[in-house]
């Protein structure tokens, strides 16, 4: 499975593209961090984070997309962002039909690291190690989208095999 990971923000955005399957080892493709200047006018920064994932789904074609999901903050800006990014990255999966995941930043950290309170830190090392990197993705948002894709093929694989068994099951009473 590919997974496109995306942590959204507006002034860095990161995305990381990892291959991997349950039980096998993940393999790192590419990641990166999108940046805006908060100078811009705010379509003017939506719009090339629009154009660079557009992008990378064209050169990646990734089976999915996995966006960390908006959680509460107390800056209400921020979440704003956050939020506007967010869907100009469901937007442009959706436009080609690639199916988008949304995982809790607890979530998150709970599959890379075991704790869902794990710091930075600690998800950065965990990305580090399990794509045997010799050093952790920097800034800690290119990190943090790894995580996402990882979280996505460990947790979303078993998610989807799930739902499908459900539809199999419910359309075999249906008939």
């Amino acid at each position: 499975m590919r997974v496109l990971g995306v942590d959204p923000g507006l002034t860095r955005c990161g995305i990381g593209v990892v291959d991997g399957a349950v039980g096998r080892p993940l393999t790192l493709v590419e990641v990166d961090v999108v940046r805006s200047s908060p100078d811009s006018p705010v379509e003017q920064r939506l719009l090339g984070i629009a154009e660079a994932v557009d992008a990378w789904l064209d050169r990646h074609a990734p089976d999915v997309v996995a966006v960390e999901r908006v959680f509460s903050q107390h800056n209400v800006r921020t979440v704003m962002g956050v939020a506007q990014v967010s869907g100009v990255v469901i937007t442009a999966a959706a436009r080609r039909g690639v199916p988008v995941a949304l995982h809790t930043p607890s979530e998150v950290k709970a599959s890379v690291t075991g704790s869902g309170r794990a710091d930075k830190t600690q998800v950065a090392s965990m990305v580090m190690r399990l794509l045997r990197l010799a050093e952790p993705p920097r800034p800690a948002d290119a990190s943090d989208a790894l995580a996402i894709a990882i979280c996505h093929v460990w947790r979303g694989g078993a998610q989807t095999r799930l739902a499908e068994a459900v539809a199999a099951h419910d359309a075999r009473r249906a008939r």
